[in-house]
């Protein structure tokens, strides 16, 4: 059998192959970025299914528009963007079945072979994986506990003009840090100067407890060549699978070209269950609600870290988003931590996977701080901060 080049050399991403251990219900996983299950509106998204399908069942049961279900384009323009300090029309908007549908729909609409696309180190796995079918040249611009450095990028750019630059700039996968302001500002001048699009992956910035927020690089965009992803997965639920995207009509035109060969349409039913929450005023308070649940499992998970973990473990405190980044002294292996902490029934992501530079990132791992109860926690982290002793003292 024949497998296309472009999956050549195309690993499974370390969170799918993770996934594989957790049939266990004995294993504490800190390894997705799985929202709480607690976190679910599941009476309200009960009551609007149930009213959707009494009334509006022979629309949303049938083929839709490829752009999306009017009334969550009309709801994301009319609730979303204005709180973003955006404007927009529907022909700036699609929607898209999860945001990784955006990565890809944007690497077949713009990329080509050889194409360089600039990404923070470390970055998102799945974007890493995505850019890599594409066949795309990954350049990394290394991301510092202060997000991006703007000397750094700019003579990234200068070098090597890329197409396209990716960026998680508040509460980053994998690490939580967030770019400042004037890294913003400098991106979408950037974006401007250079003619680069700049993908504004955003999944995470409504999930704030801590510290002021900050305006979108969308918010700065002068040549409309910054693409905003904004995704409900990690708000309201990720098993729907709703995001949008707003950008250049041009661009957006050319997504919708592309997801009509991709999926015909984003499930109806599940575009009008998130337009009826956002039309009812849902989200706010339910953002506030979970916002203060992650919160609270943040501090346990850190509380915890500090009591159990060595000093010599690096990291920092989140004020938002769903992980914490950790870092050993050099030449430590998280990948050997990583087995013997699931022999003893924990699971995280080791750091490696999320680096482009080969070598870089053997000594970090992630920890997701959302999908597990308060207990299990606190057993958890105890169990890594043993093993960290344990191996330190093998060491001497």
């Amino acid at each position: 059998m024949q497998i296309a080049e472009r999956m050549q050399g195309v690993t499974g991403s370390a969170i799918r192959e993770l996934f594989k251990l957790l049939g266990d219900p004995a294993i504490i996983s800190f390894g997705g970025g799985n929202p709480a299950k607690e976190c679910f509106p599941k009476e309200e998204i009960r009551n609007i299914a149930d009213e959707l399908l009494r009334d509006k069942a022979d629309i949303l049961l049938q083929y839709g528009a490829t752009e999306g279900y009017l009334p969550l384009r009309k709801a994301y323009i009319e609730k979303i963007l204005p709180d973003l300090g955006l404007s927009a029309e529907l022909d700036n908007v699609l929607a898209l079945t999860g945001s990784m549908q955006g990565l890809d729909l944007i690497c077949k609409a713009v990329i080509n072979p050889g194409d360089v696309i600039l990404v923070e180190e470390p970055s998102f796995l799945g974007a890493l994986q995505t850019f890599r079918v594409a066949q795309a040249k990954l350049v990394p611009v290394p991301l510092h506990t202060d997000g991006i450095h703007v000397d750094e990028l700019e003579a990234i750019v200068e070098e090597y003009r890329p197409v396209m630059f990716y960026t998680i700039p508040t509460f980053q996968n994998p690490t939580s840090w967030i770019s400042g302001i004037e890294a913003r500002k400098a991106i979408a001048r950037l974006a401007a100067e250079y003619d680069m699009l700049v993908i504004e992956d955003d999944p995470y910035a409504a999930l704030r407890f801590g510290g002021e927020k900050l305006p979108t690089i969308k918010s700065f965009d002068t040549s409309d060549n910054v693409i905003l992803l904004s995704s409900f997965s990690k708000t309201i639920s990720p098993g729907l699978r709703v995001a949008l995207c707003c950008g250049n009509k041009e661009l957006i035109r050319k997504l919708t070209i592309a997801k009509q060969g991709s999926d015909t349409h984003s499930p109806n039913l599940n575009q009008a269950i998130i337009a009826e929450y956002l039309n009812r005023d849902l989200l706010p308070s339910h953002i506030k609600e979970i916002s203060a649940v992650y919160a609270n499992s943040a501090k346990i998970m850190t509380d915890s870290m500090e009591k159990y973990f060595p000093e010599w473990v690096h990291y920092e405190k989140p004020i938002g988003g769903l992980f914490i980044w950790c870092t050993l002294p050099d030449g430590w292996d998280a990948a050997e931590l990583f087995k013997r902490a699931v022999e003893r029934k924990v699971a995280f992501v080791t750091g490696a996977p999320f680096f482009v530079t080969p070598g870089k990132g053997n000594n970090t791992f992630r920890l997701n701080f959302s999908a597990e109860p308060e207990a299990r926690i606190r057993q958890g982290i105890q169990t890594i901060g043993e093993l960290l002793h344990e191996m330190n003292a093998e060491r001497k």
